[in-house]
């Protein structure tokens, strides 16, 4: 097992000319991608969930080992607000269905405004297909309860890490076998840039708390003007110097 690194997305048009070549058109630009990173959070879903012919498009595109983490629709975490789990989930997961073996975990990220309720989120995680793995984005205080914790740690859940200006945005709980890091937002130059402490804290962090037989996922959400890029390349730089094994894609 490894640490995957990726970013969350891979569609930005200020990546033209800082990551994609000029000319290569945006219709090739996911192989490219491919080429680079064994992984990417489509971060995509969770305004418009695509429906199964294009996640099986995208896995036929993709190569062998990579994998593509899935936010889920916000018509479950933001709209229905994870009540009346059972169509919203099932029809997420008959979409993602579609990547087969290119499918990783699926991100729920919870509105700021919603309070915690561990018996509406234990009957949500029970919907999800068995070893599915998911991660849950807490952003609202009162989730960080012992049920809570219980809920997720009973299921495997991971409780996705985050971080804004150099900082983590939730209590760094261990509740899954697996981990799942989200970075929105450094402090360094040229914003919203990550610098070499606040990567190296990171990585000593998941170093730390997770054996280097675990997967853990990393995905960079800073995508202005391609600093997701050139972080993930660093953090990858810095985790192998702890000793850890880094997936890496077939350039």
């Amino acid at each position: 097992m490894a640490v995957l690194i990726g970013t969350s997305g891979w569609q930005y048009r200020d990546w033209r000319g800082e990551f994609y070549p000029e000319r290569l058109p945006k219709r090739l630009w996911l192989e490219h991608y491919a080429r680079h990173y064994p992984t990417v959070e489509n971060n995509g879903a969770f305004y418009r969930l695509p429906d199964r012919d294009t996640f099986a498009g995208w896995r036929d595109r993709l190569p062998d080992g990579f994998v593509m983490a899935v936010k889920a629709s916000r018509f479950l975490t933001h709209m229905k607000q994870l009540r009346e789990p059972a169509e919203p989930v099932d029809r997420l997961s008959d979409a993602v269905s579609g990547l087969g073996d290119r499918l990783g975990p699926i991100l729920l990220q919870l509105p700021p405004r919603l309070k915690a309720d561990h018996k509406l989120l234990a009957a949500c995680l029970d919907r999800f297909r068995p070893g599915q793995r998911v991660a849950v984005e807490f952003r609202h205080e009162s989730w960080w309860t012992d049920e809570v914790r219980q809920v997720m740690g009973e299921r495997d859940a991971a409780v996705c890490w985050s971080d804004r200006g150099g900082r983590p945005q939730n209590p760094l709980w261990h509740t899954a076998s697996w981990a799942y890091l989200r970075l929105h937002e450094g402090t360094a130059k040229p914003w919203p840039s990550y610098g070499d402490t606040a990567l190296n804290t990171w990585c000593r962090r998941l170093d730390e708390r997770w054996p280097g037989s675990a997967d853990c996922y990393v995905y960079f959400n800073n995508d202005q003007g391609g600093a997701a890029v050139r972080n993930a390349d660093r953090f990858a730089e810095l985790m192998r110097r702890l000793g850890r094994e880094v997936a890496s894609s077939d350039r």
